[in-house]
């Protein structure tokens, strides 16, 4: 037997639904407004692989210019023979070491991006086939609506690009060619 309160109960319900349906799809569309960038998900992956490449690059050098003052000490400890310089000697060698050591921050920094890569890419694969499910075209339509609605960036904030990753800047030879 059905009760009076039932039928508004069902229709609440459906309302409610159909709320929530439309806040996702507007989220959606939110996250699918790239802008200019376009892609929001690759371009943060590709930010994180530059960070990646650029702290293996500086640690690398890093490391090859203790590795050269640890052969410039041995270089000095075989010219003096005075016990003080090869004390001094012993201890730059320890220091070029601890600083060594400390290198090892670039292969946790790696680990723990990579794992927010993946960690994106996971998100990624699941908005795009929300996205195909709602429609891609529907979905352009909602994020050019959103970013009309937000307008550009202005002042400080339209500066806040950071810096380009590798290909995207133009060259010094380029820069240099203005000024001839």
């Amino acid at each position: 037997m059905e009760t009076a309160a039932e039928p508004k109960q069902l229709q609440s319900e459906i309302v409610n639904l159909f709320q929530y349906i439309r806040r996702f799809r507007e989220e959606i569309a939110q996250i699918n407004a790239g802008g200019a960038d376009g892609d929001h998900f690759q371009s943060m992956s590709d930010q994180l692989d530059a960070i990646v490449k650029a702290t293996e690059v500086a640690t690398n050098g890093i490391l090859e210019n203790l590795e050269g003052i640890e052969g410039l000490v041995d270089s000095l400890r075989q010219e003096v023979g005075n016990g003080k310089a090869g004390e001094l000697c012993n201890q730059i060698t320890d220091r070029a070491m601890q600083a060594m050591e400390s290198c090892t921050f670039q292969d946790i920094t790696g680990q723990r991006v990579t794992k927010i890569v993946r960690s994106m890419q996971f998100v990624e694969e699941r908005v795009s086939s929300m996205i195909d499910l709602m429609g891609k075209d529907v979905v352009d339509e909602m994020g050019l609506q959103i970013r009309e609605d937000q307008g550009e960036p202005e002042g400080e904030e339209a500066l806040l690009n950071g810096p380009q990753l590798e290909g995207q800047a133009i060259s010094q030879d380029e820069i240099d060619a203005l000024f001839d």
